[in-house]
């Protein structure tokens, strides 16, 4: 597998620190643009394995990466702002790309910044800002995925170090990565593992710290992301684990929370390409002497993707002020849960729209419509599955209306700070009483059903702001055409269960009349 080479010549990191914004995110963009579309081409970096060297040299000279640290360490000062919208430029051009800078962001650096020791936080801020380093995260266990409180990796303490063994699997950046988060419960004298979690900072270029692919993954998208199965036997320095101020649940908690609260910046860029691929194919693609873009079915799989647009924006403003490292995020489930399922479920269906809109010629390795429906895929997955945050969400709200002795779900959506706007909106779909001892299918459904409201609220709060008007009531016109839907999945009874032994009078040649 092909990697970027660390030895490179960069823009000295001053010099981002202290020119505007705008001249700094467009030198990224310019960046990119020279990487992607004019040294090489895009559609076969992205087809292949791994990245030429050149490739992440020339990315990392714009020094991405300043925008998420603090200006203290040699940053830009760590903006959530600032920082979402270099994601989005990367995922913009590549997905790939833009899950690269997030999981540096989102699951290294932000954590390291919040809870790192004060003693060794300059050490590894300057292995991203003068070396161009790399972080990632380890918490996943081919046994306890989605089952993450109960990782069998295990810690001993010994007089000046941690000693960490166990596997994990599908890191992003694995074997890649200078730096990882790795997570482990402690096991004690008596060989049982406590129930909290900790975090402990891996120099993977360190004597003792190595941390060994046993093997990479067959991904089947973002090809410029390596995966694989990793084991776990290094030695920490005392000083490099990370201090909670509570538990590490929580502080797992409220790392999580924020990640998912920064996949709208991924999902910002994605869709915006998606949207100006489609327009531009619809615009210039004839058929019977009219151009696509002139039919109404047309037009409704483009307002599909300019609403998820307006939808990730709204996503994107209210993190940008809520989602930086000086809030606690611990109890902020619900919404997290929320920006995440969303964002990434209108990723993947943005994608299919542009699929279904460019035609068979979408269905080759080299067109980015193909490639968009692999890569936003399993956004759907990873940081929880959606289905299970989707149950999350409806059950936080149950949990919240007991505790109201309130049954009836419209009155208490319209006084929860979530909802209580745009509830307003389709107060005639969600009045009714809701039972509290749902099946596991219906609390899915319902989750689902509160998720969209809560994109609801976020798209009216950004139209109060001055955001195009037009976008906003296009939006608000779509998502209530889709609860509409989602409420008739939720009220139609549903108790199906499989056959295990389907087969057993079902061979269809058998009922055929002779």
């Amino acid at each position: 597998m092909e990697y970027y080479d660390q030895n490179v010549e960069v823009i000295e990191p001053q010099l981002n620190m202290q020119i505007p914004f705008n001249e700094y995110l467009r030198n990224f963009t310019d960046k990119l643009e020279y990487v992607f579309h004019q040294r090489a081409d895009i559609n076969q970096i992205e087809t292949q394995r791994g990245l030429p060297p050149y490739a992440m040299r020339e990315i990392l000279s714009a020094n991405p990466l300043l925008a998420f640290i603090p200006t203290a360490y040699g940053g830009r000062g760590g903006h959530a702002n600032e920082g979402m919208e270099v994601v989005s430029a990367a995922s913009y051009e590549s997905l790939a790309l833009g899950l690269t800078l997030g999981i540096n962001w989102a699951l290294f650096l932000q954590p390291l910044h919040k809870y790192a020791n004060e003693r060794i936080k300059k050490s590894v801020f300057d292995g991203f800002v003068v070396d161009k380093k790399m972080g990632g995260l380890m918490i996943t266990e081919p046994d306890h995925g989605s089952d993450a409180l109960n990782m069998q990796t295990s810690y001993t303490e010994h007089n000046s170090y941690y000693h960490l063994k166990g596997t994990k699997h599908w890191a992003g950046l694995t074997g890649w990565a200078d730096y990882w988060l790795l997570t482990a419960r402690r096991r004690t004298s008596g060989g049982d593992l406590l129930r909290d979690i900790d975090f402990f900072i891996c120099d993977n270029n360190m004597t003792g710290q190595r941390i060994e692919v046993e093997e990479y993954f067959e991904n089947i998208g973002l090809y410029m992301i390596p995966y694989g199965r990793n084991k776990v036997d290094v030695k920490i320095p005392l000083l490099y684990r990370l201090e909670p101020p509570t538990t590490g649940i929580s502080m797992m908690l409220d790392t999580l929370h924020r990640s998912r609260m920064k996949i709208p910046a991924m999902a910002m860029g994605f869709i915006r390409r998606m949207l100006d691929e489609a327009i531009n194919h619809c615009e210039t693609r004839f058929v019977g002497a009219r151009s696509l873009f002139s039919y109404d079915q047309v037009q409704q799989r483009l307002a599909s993707i300019q609403s998820a647009y307006t939808v990730v924006s709204a996503l994107c403003a209210h993190s940008s002020e809520h989602a930086g490292t000086e809030m606690d995020l611990t109890q902020q489930g619900l919404k997290a849960n929320s920006f995440k399922t969303v964002a990434t479920e209108l990723m993947q269906d943005a994608a299919q729209q542009l699929f279904q809109l460019v035609g068979a010629k979408a269905y080759t390795r080299n067109h980015i419509a193909g490639r968009a429906i692999v890569d936003s895929r399993p956004f759907q997955i990873f940081e929880g599955s959606n289905d299970i945050l989707f149950a999350q969400i409806a059950e936080s709200v149950v949990k919240m209306m007991k505790q109201a002795k309130e049954n009836n779900f419209f009155r208490f959506l319209k006084s929860f700070y979530l909802t209580e706007k745009s509830t307003l909106l389709v107060s005639d779909i969600l009045n009714f009483n809701l039972d509290f001892q749902l099946p596991q299918r219906k609390m899915v459904e319902l989750g689902r059903i509160i998720s969209r409201i809560v994109s609801m609220e976020m798209v009216i709060n950004l139209g109060l702001t001055g955001f195009s008007p037009l976008l906003i009531s296009n939006c608000i016109t779509m998502i209530k055409q889709e609860l509409n839907q989602l409420m008739g999945y939720y009220s139609s009874e549903n108790i199906t269960l499989v056959m295990a032994d389907y087969k057993q009078d079902s061979h269809w040649p058998n009922f055929v009349k002779k």
